[in-house]
């Protein structure tokens, strides 16, 4: 077997260091892939600087891959073989030469798309599917390729995010409108992943202006994919539906005014907890989707310099400075 390198984060505010370790032995349901790209999310860059009560360190952080398979687990074998081009969700286990993945979190490449396109999707997708059609958040009909409008509307806040490119296109895919925030030199680009409306969030009167125009109809609920917290409740609050709001960030004690329901989209039990929303990410509408070119590859990806695992803390330094409209990407050397 061929030798592995993983970036480890060995505590909090330090950068990655770059280890050589074996290869685990595979489990009946895993593939052995060969990383050819690793996708940046802001959840690896605040992991390296901030301590979470969730995470024991030293961790090796990365969501997002895409490679060749190179070994194919028992279970596994009845949908992939070796060879094949595949993406996939770690599941902070991503910075590494050869990484495992369990074959629920694994989806083939449609042929049109590259590595380096097939890298943005697999955190982004997961994430957004789970906030958008969890029974637990906002419980949204299953996303299809050919909906029928239903006349109502969901508020995704953060809308040129790499999480709410990908939130707009699904909830779009289900019939209903998308109203969301951005920068106004983003307006374009939302609006061309199907976003109906746009407001600026550095508008003073962003929230009473977005209230008063989902009151003009009917919202299901508010999704913030990026940003504050505190602003999506605000909009909550002042709307005359008091949305729920599902949220990518945690909800510290305050952003949530009296009457308004707030929950972060986060969970616990490994792959099994991603079987929910299966039939919309690596199971089923994504992949159709993609195959049929209805579904853009978004953010599109911004290659960085230095490839291999050595790009990697570059990486996650350009991310902290802040990106809009597209995902950083680590080609494998």
């Amino acid at each position: 077997m061929p030798t592995n390198h993983s970036v480890w984060q060995d505590k909090v505010g330090v950068p990655g260091v770059i280890r050589e370790e074996a290869i685990p032995k595979l489990e009946d349901e895993q593939l052995l892939v060969k990383v050819h790209a690793w996708a940046m999310n802001p959840c690896d860059a605040m992991l390296q600087d901030v301590s979470l009560p969730f995470v024991k360190y030293p961790v090796i952080l990365g969501q997002d891959i895409a490679g060749t398979v190179e070994d194919v687990g028992a279970t596994a074998a009845a949908k992939f073989k070796v060879g094949d081009r595949v993406f996939g969700f770690s599941h902070n286990n991503g910075f590494k030469g050869y990484v495992t993945l369990n074959q629920t979190l694994a989806a083939k490449i449609p042929a049109s798309l590259s590595f380096n396109d097939a890298s943005v999707f697999p955190l982004c997708i997961t994430t957004s599917s789970f906030a958008l059609f969890g029974k637990d958040y906002l419980a949204l009909p299953l996303p299809s390729l050919n909906s029928t409008p239903t006349g109502k509307s969901v508020l995704i806040w953060g809308g040129s995010s790499a999480v709410g490119s990908n939130a707009i296109q699904l909830v779009k895919a289900t019939g209903f409108e998308v109203v969301t925030t951005c920068s106004a030199r983003s307006f374009d680009y939302v609006k061309s992943l199907g976003a109906d409306m746009a407001f600026d969030y550095n508008s003073p009167t962003v929230t009473d202006d977005i209230a008063a125009e989902l009151d003009k109809g009917t919202c299901t609920g508010i999704y913030l994919a990026a940003g504050k917290v505190a602003e999506a409740c605000q909009v909550s609050h002042k709307s005359k539906q008091k949305l729920f709001v599902a949220s990518s960030n945690p909800v510290m004690p305050g952003d949530a005014p009296e009457g308004v329901e707030a929950k972060m989209t986060f969970g616990t039990g490994g792959a099994d907890m991603f079987k929910e929303t299966l039939p919309v990410t690596f199971g089923g509408f994504l992949i159709e989707a993609l195959a049929k070119g209805v579904y853009k590859v978004a953010p599109p990806p911004e290659v960085v310099l230095t490839k291999g695992l050595e790009g990697i803390q570059e990486a996650l330094d350009i991310l902290k400075k802040g990106v809009s409209a597209k995902k950083l990407v680590v080609e494998a050397a």
